[in-house]
């Protein structure tokens, strides 16, 4: 059996996951949190197999502890300690290698990298780039290292997808030496999903990934969108930050710069401020007060205007963007929709594709209002593009990746 834990490590937390390969199925998963804090919390969840197919949702056996977590390394021991007492063991389910999910690679990392110490001197470099994320990626790859010595540690990046964007696609029209300096361009984020999302759908369709133009619609808490032409991504909505692109939870997305101008002119918005505004006070929560999109559903249903504002400020950008990524590739063959909004609002997906007739869209109201586990088809059977659902699953393809470069 060919096992990969799979680790995603934030400040004060980290998820894990621990895969068995052979069966791509998931054997135990956990989530440790609050480190650092008086008492930290850890939850370890075993899952036993389905009769038909790999997915885990028999639960076996689950577990919380609480007590004082004082840093990543204590984390790792306390996943250890529930590994023992709650299983698999970790001695039947040895893995061969640990994948650790990385936000920012900048430009220097376009695979899945085995990570070294200058591996690591890079990952931790590149922290100006997303000051929230890697730090706390590199806090987890050294509490991993540290658990599992004897076995590959392998760095998976969330912008190595977007490596193939074209210049004309990742350049900001700014000073090109200031540009430089500071290493100012468009990265794009959410990149494992995207490659995991194509390339399922690929398959589900039959037909060779190289052959396809695809738009891939990420939709959860963030949300962007990618055109994918033979495999490899040529447009993608987030810049250089998750900043930028559609309308998300609690974040702007696109928004003329000179806005921040005025803000910090006239309203004295510190740079903080600014930042505070445009991440956690924006999108859909700036525009209605709540950023899960279920709520603004049942606002709408309710009759609150600013919750349909919200819904159609939403929709508007989805349909502009889907428009000019559309117009990039010359046509589109496969739209998929994935993650929490994509996998589970029917009314987005319907207004999202309710203009795209142009295009050779055609939803089927029924199959897009039925319910599923799976990948499925929500167009009619004469539509020219095939619009999916395909449910994400980054874990399992940061798992692959590590396999990939463990085993070479």
């Amino acid at each position: 059996m060919s096992t990969v834990l799979v680790v995603n490590s934030g400040s004060s937390s980290f998820k894990y996951q621990l895969i068995d390969m052979g069966a791509e199925r998931v054997l135990a998963s956990g989530l440790v949190e609050r480190i650092g804090e008086p008492v930290g919390v850890a939850r370890h969840t075993v899952y036993a197999p389905e009769t038909d197919g790999p997915a885990p949702t028999m639960l076996e056996a689950t577990a919380t502890l609480e007590q004082p977590i004082a840093d990543h390394t204590a984390g790792f021991q306390v996943m250890l300690d529930a590994f023992a007492a709650q299983g698999p063991s970790l001695e039947d389910h040895a893995p061969v290698a640990v994948g650790h999910r990385v936000v920012h690679g900048g430009a220097r990392f376009f695979a899945p990298t085995l990570i070294t110490p200058l591996v690591e001197i890079n990952i931790d470099e590149l922290s100006v780039l997303a000051p929230l994320h890697n730090p706390a990626n590199l806090a987890g790859i050294v509490a991993a290292q540290k658990a599992f010595p004897d076995v590959p540690h392998v760095a998976v990046f969330d912008t190595a997808f977007h490596q193939t964007l074209p210049a004309a696609a990742y350049t900001y029209a700014i000073d090109a030496e200031v540009a430089a300096s500071h290493r100012i361009r468009r990265y794009g984020f959410h990149g494992t999903s995207h490659k995991f999302v194509s390339e399922e759908a690929a398959a589900f369709v039959g037909r060779p990934l190289a052959e396809l133009r695809q738009l891939v619609f990420h939709l959860g808490n963030g949300a962007s969108v990618a055109a994918i032409d033979g495999g490899r991504s040529v447009e993608t909505s987030m810049g250089m930050t998750p900043l930028e692109g559609l309308v998300m939870g609690t974040r702007s997305g696109d928004i003329d710069p000179a806005v921040l101008f005025q803000l910090a002119r006239r309203g004295g918005m510190s740079i903080d401020e600014l930042d505070t505004l445009l991440n956690s006070r924006s999108g859909l929560k700036g525009l209605a007060g709540v950023a899960d999109m279920r709520d603004i559903g049942d606002r709408r249903d309710a009759g609150d205007s600013a919750a349909q504002l919200a819904f159609d400020v939403y929709v508007h950008r989805l349909r502009a963007y889907a428009g000019a990524y559309i117009a990039q590739l010359g046509g589109v063959d496969v739209i998929s929709f994935t993650a929490g909004v994509g996998e589970n609002s029917v009314r987005v997906r319907a207004e999202a594709m309710a203009t795209l007739g142009f295009a050779g869209v055609e939803i089927d109201a029924e199959r897009n209002e039925a319910r599923g586990r799976g990948i499925r088809v929500i167009s009619t059977d004469a539509s020219r593009v095939v619009v999916l659902v395909v449910p994400t699953n980054e874990e399992l393809e940061i798992a692959r990746q590590t396999l990939s470069i463990s085993a070479s």
